[in-house]
């Protein structure tokens, strides 16, 4: 009953009753009451006359709960209704929360215990701002500026809501506003500060309240990042910043604003006062915190505020040379505070806070390819500019070499490095990525390449130093050793040969020589570990040198005996490394040598592997495999796959023999295992040999379906006697990853084989029944999502000549697979990519014969696909369908196909579009609506998409109809939105149909206008701009030496 009397909105709500729900819902009551106060308050929110009982409510509840669901209603309206309400109500509703506003912050008092509650009110009226303001609300901002100086408690809040103001425009305005409107905003913002400034200016120099001035200093750190530098720089603003920096009760605050002022670039005209507000800064800074000061103990032993302060003036100095360095090196009087401000920074960098250290980094990284850049990006400079860039260099000399020292003693892990140390001190196995820490390492490594190239000498000498210290003990710790071996490793290709091969060889003595006084296990692993993050670093070094390329392999073949867990895994990814980057070196015969490297390794083979685990000698054989592909003697290449494959051809020839003579011994669990080893060792060598690897597989292939053949029905039979759990006991996985791994060895190897159509006649035939047939009578627990991925590896490859057998495996896999998918979007999840894979396979390579099936049934798919909420799939099936509407538009068929399927897609897309479980598709879904678009404006369909028996008249064109079919969709869509907004979206797609970049802001600004992205979701919407920022990045660290770390380069690069 009490329910129904609250949901009657006919007449005043009982605010009683209310307040008595709204208590429930948060309250510890029962789930009962809790779960029927919150159906009540849904119902409430979603009536959309509920927001016209929000003055009421507020009137009569001193609730605060209340309150705030109350105005969460209100906000919701504003968000997404507030144009198509009634002047009257809007102005009402402005007016009321306008004066509510004023009376709660009127007095200390009031505001203070109001201060949640008109906080949100601020929202609200901010909200209403985004909406009246300037337009129907021109004397918002003088009628805010005079209530301000009524009295003070009203002039805090005020500064408040000018804060929200500001922040609104220019910080959060990017997806929550079109950008016509966000330039209004800001225009008016701009002409109307005249008064702010004077407001904030008369605060600052005549209150003595202490909540009040806090309150402007925020206000202003919230404006100073966009208004006229002449309001800065022009008035007593920045000399009151300075004034109050002085002062511990507004240090940090005021540090923030100066770090906003630091940060504005200007022309020639205002270098004079940027210099001056320098020099008076670090004039009382040093009264603050003296340069000498030892920043480690200040910043641990601190308390909140001094951190803060610490972290303040970390931003202050990046910020300031950003804009300004050049300003200050430019006269000579300067050079000395430069310089002090600088050692700041060096003596922050070393404090022990990852935040700090990251702003920090982040600058150092910018000066130092600033003073690269100069350098190198100049073809042929006039000598002058040559000098002047020569002249900033060396200026810099002094403090680059001790930010050389900072980078070396704080060098990030690298991804290669195994071997960790725990929290309790114990050297241990690293079991999960940082990505954080990655990221560091290889903006760390970038500074340092950078500071390499600037001074190779000192670079090398730093390093040199600090490892000589490990060496005779003086600074020797782990994590010392550490640093000082990732920042040489990380610093490799950046120099000419002759430098780099002897700085190499001096470090790997150094290593060597500790690993030969090295005390304990973990002493010796952390040594290992370091010695082989170097070598793997300077492959370019070994390549060039042979001798000490077999030197460091035989060193690497010793680490593989090591018993520490950690470091046979490093030993053997190093060695694959090596050997990806320098694999002719181990098949060329040397002078005074009989056989090649690779011939030697061969022979001893099974000494070498026989203490490594199943997963480093696959390792091994793909180390191995890449030699003999290099092998260009093919007899010779044919021996060296034969010995390499000797042991687990011999394992085998003995289970074939065993099964031939009972078939029972595949069944032991034992044996599966054996089987599943050689199969994982046979993919590995393929991976490296390719078509190379056709003789071994040509020995096994028959063998390997028939044992495929005879696991599958080991699977079937368990889960049709066990059911759906049987699928989940070890036994049937065991046997469900021989399959896996045999179906993974027949794709990598017609992968990686050359482009030879006799070798998928030789393999794609034999398979058919063995595995695709074995796909469709299997249940669906035992179908294996590889048989998906294998034919879309073959159907890539062998493109057209797969057409003939389009039919076979469309026959076999869509039916099947469509109902193990289709029930939900959690089950299968393998199979659902994979099966897009291999329908875009068809699509692009055999779509003749993908037409010539049901469409009707692929259409529904790819709609299920894109609508899909999982990111992956999503996008996948919408690829699918670019692919489809490509060639469908260029066949025959075109007519035909989007008479029946256009206003269909359309529609679909237009659903997902608009709907943020699906954001992350906003590419794909412009370039889809964009294609449609595009088509009937080009009159690409040639028949009428409406149905013609139905219409109420005929359509002028395809264009006309589906224009109006367009408006209709979305206006009904977005009830929220006028029908001259609607037409005016939909009459842009047509005009900015040809330009993809305007098409697609067009419809960014729609989503926005529409409300259904809001500020915290709409990163997916630039997406693509975030995309074309990382290739320019990639493009610039292209042209200089080492900056693309050896592990990102061509595997072996063609040897001089």
């Amino acid at each position: 009953m009490a329910a129904e009397k609250l949901r009657d909105l006919s007449q005043p709500m009982d605010v009683a009753l209310l307040d008595a729900t709204v208590d429930a819902f948060y309250g510890t009551g029962s789930k009962e009451e809790r779960t029927a106060a919150d159906h009540i308050l849904r119902d409430l929110k979603n009536n959309s006359d509920m927001w016209l009982q929000v003055v009421h409510i507020l009137s009569h509840t001193q609730n605060l709960k209340t309150k705030y669901f109350a105005l969460q209603v209100l906000e919701d309206v504003i968000k997404y209704r507030w144009n198509a309400l009634p002047v009257e109500q809007r102005d009402g509703m402005k007016n009321y929360t306008s004066e509510v506003i004023i009376k709660l912050s009127s007095d200390d008092i009031s505001l203070r215990r109001e201060r949640l509650y008109v906080n949100k009110l601020n929202i609200i009226l901010v909200q209403i701002l985004k909406h009246e303001w300037p337009a129907r609300w021109r004397s918002f901002i003088p009628n805010l500026v005079a209530a301000a100086r009524t009295s003070e408690a009203i002039c805090e809040n005020c500064m408040a809501i000018l804060k929200l103001l500001s922040e609104e425009i220019f910080d959060f305005s990017r997806g929550e506003m079109t950008q016509v409107k966000v330039k209004e905003l800001k225009q008016s913002l701009n002409s109307e500060f005249q008064l702010i400034h004077e407001l904030c200016l008369y605060v600052l120099s005549a209150s003595q309240r202490a909540e009040l001035i806090r309150a402007t200093l925020a206000t202003l750190h919230a404006f100073l990042s966009w208004i006229p530098l002449g309001y800065m720089l022009e008035s007593q603003l920045v000399q009151t910043l300075l004034n109050f920096f002085s002062m511990p009760a507004y240090r940090n605050l005021t540090l923030q604003c100066l770090t906003k002022v630091a940060a504005r670039s200007f022309r020639d005209f205002y270098k004079m006062q940027y210099i001056k507000i320098y020099t008076i800064f670090m004039v009382q800074l040093q009264t603050i915190l003296a340069p000498t000061s030892n920043f480690l103990e200040f910043y641990s032993n601190g308390n909140t505020e001094e951190q803060a302060f610490i972290q303040n003036l970390a931003l202050f100095f990046t910020s300031f040379y950003k804009s300004h360095i050049r300003v200050l090196e430019s006269y000579q009087e300067n050079i000395n505070a430069l310089f002090m401000g600088l050692e700041y920074l060096i003596n922050i960098s070393y404090v022990n806070d990852t935040e700090v250290f990251k702003v920090c980094l982040d600058y150092w990284n910018f000066l130092v390819s600033e003073l690269v850049m100069a350098k190198v990006t100049l073809y042929n400079p006039p000598a002058t500019v040559r000098r002047m860039a020569l002249q900033r260099c060396q200026l810099y000399a002094g403090p680059m070499s001790k930010l050389r020292l900072l980078m070396i003693c704080r060098m990030a892990k690298p991804e290669e490095v195994l071997i960790v140390e725990d929290e309790n001190g114990n050297i241990v196995r690293e079991t999960m990525k940082d990505n954080d820490m990655l990221v560091q390492y290889k903006i760390m490594r970038e500074t340092l390449i950078y500071l390499a190239r600037l001074d190779y000498q000192d670079t090398e000498n730093e390093m040199l130093k600090k490892l000589s210290k490990q060496l005779n003990g003086e600074d020797w710790t782990w994590n010392n050793l550490n640093t000082v071996c990732w920042a040489i490793g990380s610093i490799s290709e950046s120099m000419v040969d002759k430098q780099e091969k002897r700085f190499f060889v001096m470090v790997i003595r150094y290593l060597f020589k500790l690993s030969k006084i090295a005390k304990g296990r973990d002493e010796k692993a952390v040594i290992a570990c370091n010695i082989m993050y170097v070598v793997g670093q300077y492959t370019s070094i070994l390549r060039a040198h042979s001798r000490l390329l077999k030197t460091i392999v035989k060193r690497l073949f010793e680490f593989m005996q090591v018993t520490h867990p950690g470091v046979k895994d490093m030993a053997c990814n190093t060695f694959l490394k090596i050997v990806q980057k320098c694999k002719h070196k181990f098949v060329i015969v040397k002078v005074r040598k009989n056989e090649p490297f690779v011939s030697q390794l061969l022979t001893t083979l099974r000494t070498t592997i026989k203490d490594l685990e199943p997963h480093q000698i696959h390792s091994f054989y793909e180390s191995v495999g890449n030699m003999i592909q290099v092998e260009s003697d093919p007899h010779k290449r044919d021996e060296y796959l034969q010995i390499l494959m000797e042991l687990p051809n011999q394992k085998w020839a003995e289970i074939i023999g065993q099964a031939r003579q009972s078939v029972d011994y595949l069944k032991d669990p034992d044996v599966i295992r054996a089987v599943l080893n050689i199969l994982q060792a046979n993919t590995s060598a393929a991976t490296s040999l390719g078509t190379y690897f056709l003789p071994q597989i040509t020995l096994i292939f028959l063998d390997m379906l028939n044992v495929y053949s005879m696991y599958s029905e080991l699977i079937s039979t368990s889960i049709a006697q066990g059911g759906p759990y049987a699928s989940r006991t070890s036994h049937v996985k065991l046997l469900r990853s021989v399959k896996r791994v045999t179906l993974k060895l027949i794709e990598t190897f017609l992968d990686k084989a050359e482009d030879q159509p006799h070798i998928g006649e030789r393999f794609v035939r034999p398979m058919m029944d063995p595995v695709l047939g074995d796909y469709a009578r299997n249940v669906p627990e035992a179908r294996e999502s590889e048989v998906l991925s294998l034919f879309a590896t073959i159907i890539n490859k062998y493109k057209k000549s797969m057409i003939k057998d389009v039919p076979r495996i469309f026959e076999a896999v869509f039916a099947c697979t469509l109902e193990m998918i289709r029930k939900n979007f959690e089950d299968y999840p393998e199979h659902r990519l994979k099966f897009l894979s291999l329908l875009q396979a068809m699509a692009t390579h055999c779509f003749h014969a993908l037409i010539n099936l049901s469409s009707k049934q692929i259409m529904d798919f790819v709609i299920w696909a894109f609508r899909h909420t999982e990111r992956d799939i999503a996008e996948a099936g919408l690829n699918l369908l670019l692919e489809m509407l490509k060639k469908f538009r260029d066949s025959m068929f075109c007519n035909q196909f989007y008479k029946t399927y256009f206003l269909t897609i359309e529609q679909e897309i237009f659903a997902v579009l608009t709907d943020t479980f699906h954001k992350s598709g906003f590419k794909l879904h412009v370039l889809v609506l964009q294609h449609l678009f595009c088509l009937v404006e080009s009159s690409g369909v040639t028949v009428p998409l409406w149905d013609i028996t139905t219409a109420a008249y005929p359509y002028p064109s395809n264009s006309m109809f589906v224009r109006e079919y367009t408006i209709n969709l979305l206006s009904t869509s977005f009830p929220n939105m006028t029908a001259a907004e609607v037409t005016q979206f939909v009459a842009g797609l047509f005009e900015s149909r040809a330009d993809y970049f305007s098409f697609k802001n067009h419809i960014r600004d729609f989503l926005v206008q529409s409300k259904e992205f809001s500020a915290h979701d709409n990163k997916d919407l630039y997406a693509e701009e975030a995309d074309a920022q990382r290739e320019r990045e990639q493009q610039h660290m292209l042209s200089i030496p080492g900056l693309i770390a050896p592990n990102e380069t061509e595997d072996e690069m063609v040897e001089s």
